[in-house]
């Protein structure tokens, strides 16, 4: 029993605080903090937009002063033989049209060498002085490319286009899965100070990468394997597509650690030969695609691909079946399709820790469950052999090895930062991860496979059959 001056002390208290807030005084001076608040932040907006400005004046600065004799130079020898500046109409801030500055390099051997260094872009400095440009921002377009009544693209017309964009960086490390305008208003939408220098860093190692593959190849041939060389999109339609066919079919996902169990294990090599759909996941091999003259267009690994699927499988109706983890881990990866992703048809999931007495009835659970789909979660290589040695008593259409997949979605193992994975590092996440079991695949594993592949490319035999390996 509570006291009652105890409970008149309440009261007060409570009235006190009533009046303090909901008074004619006391709502006077809520808005007054309000509008306080809202002064600082304003302040704090615009001065933070200043800092970035002040940079990029900064930089452009020093850079003028230290290129001021190469521009100089090459001003004066084109100015001989012609116009020196050349000026491009190009899309800036608020839509409005400016002239993108660069040399005007002659057709000859001068202009291919200015244009090789990308010595002919200097001049844009100035349009970064103008205020133009910045330095960091999405990439200046020409007038019609990319349309402002997109609502989608015209997100990217809030900032001042840039030199270096989040668009070019995850290119050329093949994660552009996004359409430009999509990426572009992700970083209108999360830019910051800090981010534009954390992405000017991300770039170092992107410029190593080289250009964005080009090439219009269907399938490339890397240390004796044949690539389905899809983008992410054109993947998850080919998937799609193969739910709806008769017959069944398996996909595998192939990194630089398959391609060396492959060149040692011949029953693995052969699996990859049958497999329907053979996609190239991981920088590793984007490198040796690169060295190899068969560009991969896009790095397609089962994480990434995962929830795209997921969305595609919600209009498709198709069921889904997960099996592979540990105990737990399939449960749980379901839970988290059920909450992002309630409308796919998910028919069942069982943990990767069969006994062969066990088997049997896993394999007529998902035989009866109606999956179209099934996602096999046992690790390389035994995942893809499983499958290939039971793909017609699992009454899917579609199988697919995922690796560690699972780990990622049940939240077990966490998954390297997207700036890591921009940079082409996420193996070094995940040997940071787990030291004891990674550090063989990644440092002396990768090794080996990029020393294979400078081997065959150097022998430029790209065609030379792998060891095991029965031809279809």
């Amino acid at each position: 029993m509570i006291p009652e001056n105890s409970q008149s002390g309440s009261r007060g208290i409570l009235r006190d605080d009533l009046y303090r807030r909901f008074s004619a005084r006391g709502l006077k001076r809520r808005r007054a903090r309000s509008a306080l608040l809202g002064i600082i932040w304003n302040a704090f907006v615009q001065s933070v937009g200043g800092m970035r400005r002040a940079l990029d004046l900064v930089i452009a600065f020093v850079l003028f002063r230290v290129s001021l004799p190469i521009l100089a130079l090459t001003f004066l020898i084109l100015k001989l033989k012609g116009p020196a500046i050349k000026r491009t109409p190009r899309v800036g801030r608020y839509c409005e049209i400016f002239d993108q500055f660069s040399f005007a390099v002659p057709h000859n051997k001068l202009g291919r060498a200015l244009m090789k260094i990308n010595l002919h872009r200097l001049p844009v400095l100035l349009n970064i002085v103008r205020g133009e440009m910045s330095f960091v921002g999405p990439r200046a377009v020409a007038p019609g490319e990319l349309s402002p009544r997109d609502r989608v693209a015209r997100r990217r017309y809030d900032v001042r286009p840039g030199l270096l964009s989040l668009w070019w960086v995850r290119q050329r490390t093949n994660i552009n899965y996004a359409s430009e305008a999509e990426i572009d208003r992700e970083y209108v939408e999360s830019q910051r100070l800090l981010g534009d220098v954390s992405l000017g860093f991300r770039a170092l190692p992107a410029v190593l990468y080289g250009k964005p593959a080009t090439t219009t190849q269907d399938s490339v041939r890397i240390l004796g394997i044949d690539i389905d060389n899809l983008t992410m999109s054109e993947s998850i339609e080919r998937i799609i597509s193969s739910l709806d066919q008769t017959t069944t079919s398996q996909l595998c996902f192939v990194n630089a650690d398959c391609a060396n169990i492959a060149y040692r294990n011949p029953q693995y090599a052969n699996t990859l030969s049958h497999s329907a759909l053979t996609l190239a996941d991981g920088i590793g091999m984007k490198l040796a695609g690169k060295l190899l003259a068969s560009e991969i267009k896009q790095n397609v690994n089962g994480t990434d691909l995962f929830p795209r699927l997921c969305g595609a499988l919600q209009q498709s109706g198709h069921g889904l079946y997960l099996l592979g983890g540990r105990p737990g881990v399939a449960e749980a990866v379901a839970a988290w399709v059920r909450t992002n992703y309630p409308a796919v048809n998910l028919s069942g999931s069982h943990h990767g820790y069969l006994s062969a007495e066990q088997e049997p009835a896993v394999l007529e659970e998902i035989r009866s469950s109606g999956a179209s789909l099934l996602l096999v979660a046992f690790g390389a290589p035994r995942q893809d052999i499983w499958i290939s040695e039971h793909l017609h008593e699992l009454g899917v259409k579609v199988a697919c090895g995922v690796g560690g997949l699972f780990d990622f979605y049940s939240g077990r193992i966490d998954r390297a930062p997207q700036w890591l994975r921009e940079m082409g590092f996420e193996w070094l996440y995940r040997f940071y991860q787990e030291p004891g079991r990674m550090w063989r695949r990644y440092f002396v594993g990768n090794a080996i496979f990029l020393t294979r592949v400078i081997k065959e490319r150097i022998s430029r035999t790209p065609d030379i059959q792998m060891p095991g390996v029965t031809q279809v």
